[in-house]
């Protein structure tokens, strides 16, 4: 049962980078719009982000309950060392949600509109690249695990391991990630021209993630990080990034004709290729301190607990999946695709 726990764990990881990827990745795509653009790109993001902004927020709930029962040390090591940055990252989603639908709902149009507008843009870009640092954070080896704290500042436990350039460079490839995954999904979802202005949108930002992508890396090696050299070795991992880097050419062909369904697909395996590159190098220790790795699986509750969460999930999966696809198509069909300048 174990590994039915481990599955959901990283299904739900997965579907959470690649939906809420695409609902921050609106915000952003709107923050590097033209002011000519704008009320286009924001009309066009409320009419086809119903389903993705309601929805994703679940699989991160599930993602963090798992780790609550199932891997409690882990757990505690990320909400203990980890709560400045992922207290950024709740007052961002919180910032965020609020400005979209006082945007929208809000009876009295005057300046308060200007401000919601701008800290919808914030939100949606502070947020990911918070979350993209606390990821980095994990696997940077700078992470000082003590229970003295008399003998160690708080800036050297709780704010420098997250504030460096790595960890901004993870940062902000995840909210580069996640404007590609808005824009090639805004593909589908619109026609004639304003697709063609997502179609560029997507190409650039496309660019914009190998680059920042490389950066990581180039970093990594050059200051002798233990996580991007046990990666640089790594043959699957490897392997996983060379199938991504191929994938390039049919994802820049399908954006370049503006084939919805097919960017979207090779969108998706970008996405799990990327997750997957990174889990493999170091599973089942995906956290890397000052001092040492942390096994996953060793700190993982009794068995008795895996087993009834194990099979609460499943249960829960029935019934979610279905019900989320449902949401989908309907809104779909509620909003059906139209060109914005007709």
């Amino acid at each position: 049962m174990l590994y039915v726990v481990l599955f959901f764990t990283f299904f739900s990881l997965f579907l959470y980078v690649l939906l809420g990827g695409a609902d921050f990745g609106a915000g952003i795509v709107e923050l590097f719009s033209s002011r000519g653009n704008r009320k286009l790109t924001r009309d066009t993001i409320y009419r086809v982000m119903g389903p993705i902004w309601e929805a994703n927020h679940i699989w991160l709930i599930i993602l963090i309950v798992i780790l609550w029962i199932a891997f409690p040390s882990y757990f505690n090591i990320i909400i203990i060392y980890l709560h400045v940055p992922l207290t950024l990252v709740l007052l961002g989603i919180t910032i965020r949600g609020v400005a979209f639908i006082f945007r929208h709902y809000d009876a009295v149009v005057d300046r308060s509109q200007v401000w919601y507008n701008r800290l919808f843009r914030i939100g949606s870009f502070i947020t990911p690249v918070f979350l993209g640092m606390s990821f980095g954070t994990l696997v940077s080896g700078k992470i000082i695990l003590t229970t003295d704290y008399s003998q160690i500042g708080f800036a050297d436990i709780f704010l420098f391991p997250w504030l460096n350039v790595f960890t901004l460079l993870t940062g902000l490839f995840y909210a580069a990630l996640c404007a590609f995954l808005a824009s090639t999904l805004l593909i589908g979802e619109t026609t004639g021209e304003v697709r063609k202005i997502y179609s560029r949108k997507s190409a650039i930002f496309t660019i914009t993630l190998v680059l920042i992508g490389g950066a990581v890396l180039a970093y990594g090696y050059f200051t002798n990080m233990v996580f991007v050299k046990d990666f640089l070795q790594n043959t699957l991992s490897l392997a996983a990034i060379a199938l991504s880097a191929i994938l390039l050419l049919p994802l820049w062909q399908s954006i370049k004709k503006q084939y919805s369904m097919r960017t979207r697909i090779l969108a998706g395996i970008q996405v799990l290729l990327v997750i997957f590159a990174a889990v493999n190098t170091h599973f089942p220790n995906l956290i890397i301190t000052s001092t040492s790795e942390l096994d996953l699986l060793a700190g993982a509750a009794p068995d008795s607990v895996i087993r009834v969460l194990g099979i609460s999930l499943i249960i829960g999966g029935a019934v979610i999946l279905p019900g989320l696809f449902h949401l989908m198509k309907s809104f779909n069909m509620i909003y059906p695709k139209k060109d914005l300048h007709q």
